[in-house]
């Protein structure tokens, strides 16, 4: 059967390329019927292309950089017309004037192409051929129409354009199987040798879209076709205008590095520097910045800064979403710039795209630009507009969210009721996200806990059979955190094959996995002491203890208590738990006791222990006091090893005089009806 499909479409396919009288409705057909059993793979790699594109020595790929002077006027046809060449300057200002509203260079599935194609169209003769362009619905279409017409540089461009037009809204699928048959066509060698001939000939434009459109179209970087077209953008780099840099920079971003492309980007990076002063485009400068990336020196940066600063009127919505990728890409944290397109993003949150949100959180992240406002709002906006959002999506958002440390309440709300009512529309990976992001970020919803949580353990236990042992102990890890105990993933986790496995990697995977095995083991002792362990679990040795200097909350307690001796700093704990400070007491936390003079709490019940824990910002969720996972499950341990645990926000606590520190201690050491009303200060937190 499968003989006779194949012999079926090498015969329509010959019949096809040899212009046999086959309707379009019919090839349309064979298209559809045959892409069950295309490959995926790579059309281009999967074809030999005669020894032309590929397989071209080393030597031959590369070039050294070569620059024209700057004076060189820009590059014009030796046998175009006066009249050709003001036509074609005329309306290439007109596309640049419009492109901040029509085109997004940083999109790479929104190009500039789709309208340079309208403007190359008509400017270019003879007519006839451009209207039988636009009439293709199919690469191989194009290449019908290069086979039985007399092309000009002009048609090569557009062909190259027109064709990766049509297939890059398509399916995967379907862009593998057009893209097979298209590289198996005569004509498009033809076409491939055509641009290679003309590529130094070309208008600029004409020859950064064939570029462009080349490697859209999947042609490999390390072709005789592409290295040639790098290295006549070498060359011929000064005629460029501002749109034609922006083209190159954004193609040079999803390029590998060597040594044209280096060259290419070296010479680009030295013309930008000087034009910047001159480039109004946001876009534009957004490309670029992108293609220089974090490599570009302090003062390119900083010079993308000043022109940008000055263009903040005409920012659009457009503009501000993509600035923070821009932004990321360099590695460049301008505070004034993100304010302001914060703002921008803020007016305009409303439709917009879902991958344009992930990529500002995303970008948030990279900078550490901390705008609680921003996250808020998109926050808001996604809860607001839930029903537009399917299940990974919403996942995708709280991840996001989770690498920012900021808690959106009401959405993980939301997700969590959907993960209770419909457990299965979870695979693995979201099932992972999803206890990732809830156990960092220490949340769950306050009615459903015990459901939420039994149905995410319902879910695992679908997938124990195949769970690789790494994600098994991710998981069982975040369970823990938020005090469940899973427990068919935790019998299968304590296998004794499964600790070894764990236990036999190296470097940092190794450190991590001991880390997340002590934490499981601390858990089943702390929350379920009734849990008997396997003989072989992980027992993690005790580290140094920690010394912390905190000499603001040192001092407060002093005078707070008056003496030294009334407290201990620096304690070690088991479990390599530490406390920042000990206050011992009597049970009603009235009195705070010497140090030197009480018992072990184990044989004097009536006394109190009071753990004082000073915690970094980072340990609290973004814009709030709420305590991430593992200082949460810190507390919980240490108030089940009988303290009493005071959390103190240090970073806010050193902006405090004096008086108020005292006050804000003495309120949480002592209890309520140690001290009159009037005399303390209660603040739920330091």
């Amino acid at each position: 059967m499968n003989n006779k499909v194949g012999y079926l479409i090498r015969t329509i396919r010959h019949l096809h390329v040899c212009g046999s009288k086959l309707g379009p409705s019919f090839r349309t057909a064979m298209r559809t019927y045959t892409l069950g059993i295309s490959r995926r793979k790579s059309a281009i790699q999967s074809v030999n292309l005669r020894g032309f594109l590929l397989n071209v020595p080393p030597c031959r790929l590369e070039s050294s950089l070569r620059l024209l002077s700057q004076e060189v006027p820009v590059y014009s046809k030796g046998d175009a017309t006066a009249q050709e060449q003001n036509a074609t300057k005329t309306l290439l200002d007109e596309h640049v004037q419009n492109s901040s509203s029509a085109v997004d260079p940083l999109e790479e599935d929104r190009s500039v192409v789709e309208e340079n194609l309208v403007v190359k169209s008509e400017r270019s003769q003879p007519q006839q051929f451009f209207d039988d362009l636009k009439k293709c619905t199919s690469p191989c279409d194009v290449l019908d129409l290069v086979s039985k017409s007399a092309i000009s540089e002009k048609h090569c461009s557009n062909c190259f354009t027109t064709m990766w037009l049509l297939t890059k809204k398509l399916s995967e699928d379907q862009k593998h199987y057009e893209k097979q048959l298209m590289v198996e066509h005569p004509a498009f060698m033809q076409l491939c040798q055509r641009l290679m001939q003309e590529s130094r000939s070309m208008w600029c434009d004409d020859l950064v879209y064939s570029l462009h459109a080349v490697l859209k179209l999947g042609v490999p970087q390390n072709t005789r076709l592409v290295q040639t077209l790098l290295r006549v953008c070498q060359e011929r780099l000064n005629e460029f205008d501002d749109r034609c840099l922006s083209v190159v920079a954004t193609t040079l971003v999803t390029m590998e590095k060597s040594r044209n492309v280096d060259a290419l980007q070296a010479g680009l990076q030295l013309l930008v520097e000087q034009r910047i002063p001159k480039i109004s485009n946001i876009f534009m400068l957004q490309s670029m910045m992108k293609c220089f990336g974090k490599d570009a020196p302090l003062s390119l940066k900083r010079k993308f800064e000043d022109r940008l600063l000055k263009e903040l009127d005409h920012l659009t919505p457009l503009n501000a979403q993509h600035m923070f990728s821009a932004l990321a890409a360099m590695n460049y944290c301008s505070m004034p710039i993100l304010d302001a397109s914060s703002n921008k993003i803020i007016e305009s949150i409303p439709g917009t795209p879902f991958w344009q949100l992930i990529r500002v959180l995303k970008s948030c992240s990279i900078l550490r630009y901390r705008n609680v406002v921003l996250y808020s709002a998109i926050a808001n906006y996604v809860t607001s507009a839930i029903y537009m959002w399917d299940t990974k999506q919403i996942v995708l958002f709280l991840s996001a969210f989770e690498g920012l440390r900021f808690r959106p309440v009401e959405l993980m709300d939301i997700l969590a009721e959907k993960v209770t009512s419909h457990p299965d529309s979870l695979n693995l990976k979201d099932i992972l996200s999803v206890l990732r992001v809830y156990s960092l970020l220490n949340h769950v919803p306050k009615c459903q806990k015990q459901e939420f949580l039994e149905s995410l353990n319902g879910a695992l236990n679908k997938y124990l059979a195949r769970i690789s042992n790494v994600d098994l102990l991710k998981a069982v890890y975040s369970f823990c955190i938020l005090e469940y105990l899973p427990q068919p993933a935790l019998s299968q986790l304590l296998q004794e094959d499964n600790l070894n496995e764990l236990l036999k990697s190296d470097g940092l995977n190794k450190e991590q996995n001991e880390m997340m095995l002590h934490c499981v083991n601390m858990c089943l002792e702390l929350d379920s002491p009734s849990f008997t362990k396997p003989a072989t679990m992980f027992i993690k040795k005790p580290s140094s203890p920690l010394v912390s200097d905190l000499p603001e909350v040192r001092e407060a307690l002093l005078k707070l208590l008056g003496d030294e001796r009334m407290f201990q700093q620096n304690i070690q704990l088991p479990h390599d738990y530490n406390i920042d400070f000990e206050i011992k007491m009597d049970a009603n936390r009235k009195k705070a006791l010497p140090v030197t003079e009480v018992d072990d709490p184990a044989d004097a019940p009536d006394v109190q222990r009071v753990a004082v824990l000073c915690a970094p910002p980072s340990a609290f969720c973004f814009g709030t006091r709420h305590p991430r996972g593992k200082l949460a499950m810190k507390m919980r341990h240490l108030k089940a090893l009988g303290y009493h645990v005071i959390l103190v926000h240090y970073q806010e606590f050193k902006k405090l005089k004096n008086e108020e520190a005292i006050e804000c201690l003495k309120g949480e050491i002592y209890s309520v009806d140690a001290f009159p009303v009037s005399d303390v200060n209660l603040q739920d937190n330091i």
